[in-house]
């Protein structure tokens, strides 16, 4: 007699005897391309900065030249401003794409200080290396996959082509035949493996400059860095605590009344079921109501610690969810392509629903956007309304419970709302692991 193995079952085995290993190579693969992309964005945003660094240190070389005749004096307050800013503006970068950057002290008010303090002298040579080597950097950034592009699809595009044309993105060679057009599309392979194999270390190289000469010095206070600290920790046990209080009231005042009222309904109809069996049959029905309406408040409890549709959808999958059910016409755009930490998704979550809650209660409100990014190891959120405005933090209007969750996991929180509208809610989470 013969059996016959069922498919699944034999993929599965076949699976399992391929071992983990089977997976390795895409994985690898998977992991170089999502690596060489992000390097690629890190080099790109990294020109921007540089190519603003350039332009600080013009007007600084010319404020250093004319300040004998008095002129570079007037200049030199805007150049260290200037400069102090841009310099900040590298910290967030920065810290969007690794490790945060602790800013050193702030900068002394009068220019004599500014300009002899040891902060400003590091931002100067940050400009320096970064307006210097990051520009090359992220010029490489922006040229590799274009010669990557142009090179590997050479051959189809060499027949259209004028007779004269550069076969290559190194400007020489001309193709006369379709194996040397083929050949080019070899030129830009090695581009891709240059691309996979050295942007990653040539995003670390642009950075080092920033996260070395940024940074805050060991002569630096960092008692303010240590309070805030100290105050999110201190914001995360809140949350917790308040969430604590919540569920116990939930359980409480809805669960737990409902399983008393299942009790005595089965008392009553044990009771009753000798005397009278119709009546012990409709108590036991009441009975089973309120059993299921318990059910349905632990449903509802468990889904409010973390909802399971994150796990089975994913973030986008419940934002849309959330904006489904809002009161306001809702649109929502999601583009999260690395998964972040469970806590923190759920937390961006309930984010989104406090928030869609007070626009439909408070703001009066005819539409609702809820923008969603992650990127660099950060999760950004953006939530706006075209409502009245004139949302207050101290109003009891749930502000206070979104900043608690934010904070608990390090992030900021800013609200724009002024009288007349629009409100817009921007949180940045760190992704986490």
């Amino acid at each position: 007699m013969t059996t016959t193995e069922p498919t699944g079952t034999a993929d599965a085995a076949d699976a399992a005897d391929a071992g983990p290993g089977a997976e390795r190579p895409r994985e690898i693969v998977v992991r170089a391309l999502r690596a060489s992309g992000a390097a690629l964005g890190q080099l790109v945003g990294g020109l921007g900065t540089a190519v603003s660094a350039l332009g600080v240190l013009v007007p600084a070389a010319v404020a250093a030249v004319t300040a004998p005749a008095g002129v570079g004096l007037l200049l030199a307050p805007v150049v260290v401003r200037a400069l102090h800013a841009l310099a900040e503006r590298e910290r967030r970068r920065l810290a969007r794409w690794g490790p945060e950057i602790v800013a050193p002290d702030p900068p002394p008010p009068t220019l004599r200080a500014a300009l002899a303090d040891p902060t400003t002298r590091r931002e100067l040579r940050w400009a320096l290396r970064h307006g210097t080597l990051g520009s090359l950097l992220g010029l490489l950034g922006v040229y590799l996959p274009l010669a990557a592009f142009r090179d590997t699809l050479f051959p189809l595009v060499w027949p259209f082509a004028p007779a004269d044309t550069s076969s290559t993105s190194f400007g020489f060679g001309v193709a006369h035949t379709w194996p040397q057009a083929l050949s080019v599309s070899l030129v830009g392979v090695g581009w891709i493996a240059v691309i996979l194999g050295l942007t990653p270390g040539m995003a670390r190289l642009q950075a080092r400059a920033g996260r070395t000469l940024l940074a805050a010095g060991p002569d630096t206070d960092l008692s303010l860095r240590v309070a805030e600290l100290t105050a999110t920790r201190a914001a995360a046990l809140d949350a917790h605590a308040a969430e604590l209080r919540r569920i116990e009231r939930s359980l409480h005042d809805g669960t737990q009344n409902r399983m008393v009222t299942v009790t005595v309904l089965l008392g009553a109809a044990r009771r009753m079921a000798a005397r009278d069996p119709e009546r012990a049959d409709e108590l036991l029905e009441r009975a089973q109501s309120a059993a299921e309406q318990a059910l349905a408040d632990l449903r509802a409890v468990s889904r409010s610690i973390l909802p399971p549709v994150l796990s089975d959808r994913g973030l986008a999958g419940a934002l849309s969810g959330l904006a489904a059910e809002c009161a306001v016409p809702c649109r929502t755009d999601v583009e999260a392509p690395e998964r972040c930490a469970a806590s923190v998704e759920a937390t961006a979550y309930f984010v989104v629903a406090e928030a869609l809650t007070n626009i439909a209660r408070h703001s009066g409100a005819s539409g609702a956007a809820v923008t969603v990014r992650a990127r660099g190891g950060r999760l950004h959120l953006r939530i706006e309304d075209d409502g009245r405005g004139g949302a207050d933090e101290a109003g009891g209007s749930g502000l206070s419970g979104i900043r608690r969750r934010v904070a608990a996991h390090d992030g900021t929180l800013r609200v724009t709302s002024p009288a007349g509208g629009p409100t817009v809610l921007d949180v940045d989470l760190p992704c986490g692991t």
